[in-house]
């Protein structure tokens, strides 16, 4: 009886149902024509859900879909609004609406997280969560009302409120591969030389030392080599900014 009670209890329930309804229309701005495009865009792996082929039902095959939607709707919008950028323009362009950052502030705001349906304690995922949920979300919107619904909610969520051509241009996404370009174009020799930081935190850190022409011009540690690397990266290049404009 308490495995059977169990199973039920951990249904959702009509009341359930309907504010979740309720949520994805208030977020959408419309209402959604198939709920369950939604519902899988917010149920998580550990949930364990299956099709009735077997398939697995959970946000990451939306993500996909989505990341996909949002590049083209910013690709083609970036491409009416700067009739002169070239490709590689375009491309950089794209990459800093789009980067992982910003999805990740997106998704918080939408307040996307409030509706995960997981298994595992909220506090344990990262903070990509954020950005993975809001891709899954346009995935779901295509699937639920085609690409035009897509391009108006990404319009109404992002190209309006937060795209500005002028401040993009300015906006660095890597400082790593800003500074590795410039390296090049001047030919200096530089290095990147990680290893691990054996501190006294609870998580494990990486120390980055760079080398430019054979002297060390940036250190910095984080929880990650790419974080580590990128700290450093960011130091060096407000010494070198100078030099970089010249």
């Amino acid at each position: 009886m308490d495995f059977l009670k169990n199973i039920f209890n951990s249904l959702p329930s009509k009341k359930q149902e309907g504010n979740f309804f309720l949520f994805i229309q208030n977020t959408l701005g419309f209402k959604p024509k198939n709920i369950s495009f939604y519902e899988t865009a917010f149920t998580h792996r550990s949930i364990g859900k299956k099709d009735e082929h077997g398939n697995p039902l959970h946000y990451e095959r939306l993500e996909f879909l989505g990341d996909s939607v949002l590049g083209a709707v910013i690709a083609a919008y970036l491409f009416e609004e700067v009739p002169s950028g070239n490709e590689g323009y375009l491309t950089k362009m794209r990459s800093k609406v789009v980067s992982r950052k910003h999805l990740n502030e997106l998704g918080k705001d939408l307040n996307l997280t409030s509706e995960l349906r997981t298994k595992i304690p909220q506090e344990q995922f990262g903070v990509n969560i954020h950005g993975n949920l809001f891709e899954a979300l346009i995935g779901a919107i295509y699937l639920d009302r085609g690409y035009e619904y897509c391009e108006k909610f990404l319009f109404d969520t992002v190209i309006t409120p937060y795209v500005d051509i002028e401040s993009l241009e300015s906006q660095v996404i890597s400082y790593k591969s800003l500074l590795i370009e410039w390296f090049q174009k001047k030919k200096h020799t530089f290095k990147y030389e990680v290893y691990e930081d054996t501190g006294l935190e609870e998580y494990r850190h990486f120390a980055v030392k760079l080398w430019v022409n054979d002297k060390v011009v940036a250190k910095a540690r984080a929880t990650s080599k790419k974080k580590a690397e990128e700290k450093a990266s960011k130091r060096a290049f407000f010494a070198f900014q100078q030099k970089m404009t010249d």
